[in-house]
């Protein structure tokens, strides 16, 4: 049996003024949720419309095609303004020790955000705005330098140190960015339509990606904008700050999101309106801990990170990064798997694509960067780096395509077989690519690269829906015994996120040193073992919820 909120209001007598004040205040704020509170205390969010959906993942569409820009843009950049060899790894592994130790603290921060607006948008918004700021610095860096700054010294100290914090901010940002943007899906959407939220998210990460490859590999330097502006890199900003604004815009006026003050209103409503009036199925329901888990259910929809009473909620926001750690160590055990097995498949999926553009140049077609720019090696590199470019925009086309057939397989092979299957692929694909370094098959292979990013950002985050919704069912079952074991889907988030940046860290310390040692080669063979080994990893020792 459900009875809808407003039903439930109908049913009852008049409640008192001051809870019919209160009442009044948030029913704007109820209305635009259209949820429905079930006989088992369970707060179920409304289904959502596929264009709702659309709109929610365009944020993905426009954070990939800023990626995509910086994959094709980024070592261009950094080699114009002089950046120093020993400096390179630096780059890159201050973004991801930032992230892995901020990460959890801004996923904590979110589950306990009381803005009006809501628990997530303020944080999407406002790493979007840090995007935007680290693009124009790393596209742009050398331009202002030169504008702002005299002296030829000068000028490339300033415009490395501007490009090196230009690249440093977005890459931060783009990576903190997908922990609240699920956990904002999560918030909003029941469990059917967050299934296929997140399929759409690949979906549109894909397209995003395709399309930023694409916008990459096009001569700008001949066109009307590359005329009017002062270079090919200030198109190549004008179009990817474009396209983000737009798709941040659409995706922040998606779904609306209930703001965490209002809990508490709700709560106490709830509470006044069924103490005033002494009926005897409302006494029976509160025999039975019903009603207290109702109100128990609307606090925790409107706040899913909520583990603790509400008199613990300022402990909450003034969590530590010590405690904070102590809680993540604390995680259940099929979480700590989870983020493990996403470790194994991110440090596979990097080393692979960091280096592939070097590896098509070097390996395939037998290339030298070192060589003169004016020498027949130098212009082999760079056709196979060009080449390696195609091959990244197979992957993100293929990675689409492979979100809309998983819909497809799910029915029939299940969570751990779509998760056994996208590694397993990589892995053989890899391989077969370090061992057999040819051109076309190399290209055709790269689909299979798109396999393992749709895995990636899929069914990780479906297993922690899956997991959330098993907790919530023995919340209901056992009351207030259960309730002391939930986490917050921001936390759970974050933590998943945060193998991202620990990949990139443990990548970035040791995959180069092997890179130096026994060249580009290697980072094929090493993607092929470690997704290897993730794929034992994933069969045996990940849970999944029957």
């Amino acid at each position: 049996m459900t009875l809808t909120k407003k039903g439930f209001y109908r049913a009852l007598p008049l409640p008192s003024e001051v809870a019919k004040a209160s009442m009044d205040r948030t029913r704007d704020m109820e209305e635009s949720l259209l949820q429905s509170v079930t006989r088992t205390g369970a707060l179920v969010p409304k289904k959502r419309a596929v264009g709702r959906l659309v709109m929610h993942s365009m944020a993905m569409f426009g954070r990939e095609f800023c990626y995509a820009v910086e994959a094709a843009f980024v070592t261009p950049v950094l080699l114009s303004v002089g950046l120093p060899k020993h400096l390179y790894s630096l780059v890159w592994l201050i973004s991801p020790i930032l992230g892995f130790v901020l990460q959890p603290v801004v996923g904590s921060a979110s589950d306990h955000c009381t803005c009006g607006w809501g628990r997530r948008r303020p944080y999407i918004l406002g790493l979007g705005i840090i995007m935007l700021l680290g693009m124009a610095l790393y596209l742009n860096g050398d331009v202002m330098i030169t504008a702002f700054i005299g002296g030829r010294d000068n000028q490339r100290t300033w415009a490395i140190i501007i490009t090196m914090l230009g690249v440093v901010l977005f890459d931060f940002a783009a990576d903190f960015i997908d922990g609240p943007i699920k956990a904002y899906l999560f918030d909003v959407c029941s469990h059917q339509d967050k299934e296929k939220g997140l399929h759409y998210h690949a979906l549109f990460t894909g397209l995003g990606g395709a399309l930023g490859y694409l916008t990459g590999a096009m001569d700008w330097g001949q066109t009307v904008l590359g005329f009017s502006l002062a270079s090919e890199f200030q198109v190549i900003f004008f179009f990817a700050a474009l396209v983000f604004l737009i798709c941040l815009t659409v995706h922040l006026h998606s779904i609306p999101e209930v703001p965490l003050r209002y809990e508490n209103e709700e709560a106490k409503l709830l509470l006044e309106v069924t103490e005033s009036y002494n009926y005897s199925s409302i006494e029976e329901e509160i025999k039975n801990s019903y009603l207290k888990s109702t109100c128990a259910e609307v606090n925790a929809a409107a706040k899913p990170g909520r583990y603790t009473d509400t008199s613990h909620t300022e402990d909450q926001r003034r969590m530590t990064l010590k405690s904070l750690l102590k809680t993540l160590l604390s995680m259940p055990s099929h979480y700590r798997c989870l983020c493990v097995s996403h470790l194994f498949g991110w440090m596979a999926f990097l080393s692979n694509m960091l280096f592939f553009t070097d590896f098509m140049g070097q390996v395939v077609y037998q290339g030298s960067p070192y060589a003169p720019h004016n020498s027949t090696l130098y212009l082999t590199y760079k056709t196979g780096v060009e080449m390696g470019c195609w091959g990244l925009c197979i992957n993100a086309i293929s990675s689409s395509v492979y979100s809309y057939l998983q819909k497809i397989l799910l029915p029939y092979i299940g969570l751990k077989g779509l998760y056994f299957i996208g590694y397993l692929l990589f892995g053989l694909g890899t391989g077969l690519i370090g061992l057999f370094p040819n051109v076309y098959s190399t290209l055709a292979l790269c689909s299979l690269f798109g396999v393992m990013s749709s895995t990636l950002y899929t069914v990780p985050f479906h297993l922690i829906a899956e997991y959330h919704r098993e907790e919530e069912s023995l919340k209901l079952q056992y009351g207030e015994q259960a309730r002391e074991h939930r986490r917050g889907k921001g936390i759970d988030c974050a933590a998943l996120t945060c193998m991202v940046q620990l990949a990139q860290i443990i990548l970035g310390v040791g995959l180069g040193l092997l890179v130096s040692v026994a060249g580009s080669a290697v980072t094929v063979i090493s993607a092929s073992m470690v997704a290897l080994i993730g794929c034992c990893f994933v069969a045996f020792c990940v849970r999944y919820v029957e």
